[in-house]
């Protein structure tokens, strides 16, 4: 009797259907940690994220209920679906965490970064400097006669446009928050 020549999971009518359901694409996912306020939760958190090799692009924290002493940790952070997927049930199990959202694929969410800009010329360039800042809607802060620190509040890409921009016209410093997001609508 010869051997069927069959390709695992080559077939949807198989009772074991071993073809991926994900893609091997990376994607960029916001997620929404409420955990406790309490010392060593936001460690046991990025311990996660280091122990397994995962990346974290931007981190922010805040302490968002005083009385129910509850934290929220927004990270944005890169992978497979599979491993979005991970990074979340692992988040989950983790003892002081309460909620994880993943903003990226609940629905619509609002993101915005802070971000202070350096800024140092004369002449020309510090004129359009000071254009560019105000087409951007970014603020000076701080002006001495060789320099400008601005400020500026956008999205991540709007904030990487606005550096793109002013470093050919003399950019020394960027200190950014990171992402601070919330989903859209009543809930």
């Amino acid at each position: 009797m010869a051997a069927l020549k069959i390709k695992k999971g080559s077939t949807s009518h198989s009772a074991y259907n071993l073809r991926p359901n994900f893609s091997d694409e990376v994607e960029t996912h916001t997620l929404a940690v409420l955990v406790d306020n309490e010392p060593g939760v936001l460690a046991r958190v990025i311990g996660l994220f280091s122990g397994r090799g995962y990346n974290i692009e931007s981190l922010t924290v805040a302490e968002v209920d005083h009385t129910g002493h509850l934290s929220r940790i927004t990270v944005v952070t890169t992978g497979t679906p599979q491993v979005i997927e991970q990074i979340k049930a692992q988040l989950g199990r983790i003892v002081p965490v309460h909620a994880v959202h993943d903003l990226t694929v609940e629905g619509a969410s609002v993101e915005r970064e802070l971000a202070l800009f350096k800024v140092a010329g004369t002449g020309e360039k510090r004129v359009e400097a000071l254009r560019l800042a105000d087409i951007f809607r970014a603020n000076a802060v701080d002006s001495t006669l060789e320099s400008f620190v601005f400020e500026l509040t956008g999205t991540p890409s709007k904030i990487d446009a606005f550096a793109d921009l002013m470093r050919p016209l003399g950019l020394i410093e960027v200190a950014r928050t990171g992402v601070a997001a919330l989903s859209r609508g009543a809930e």
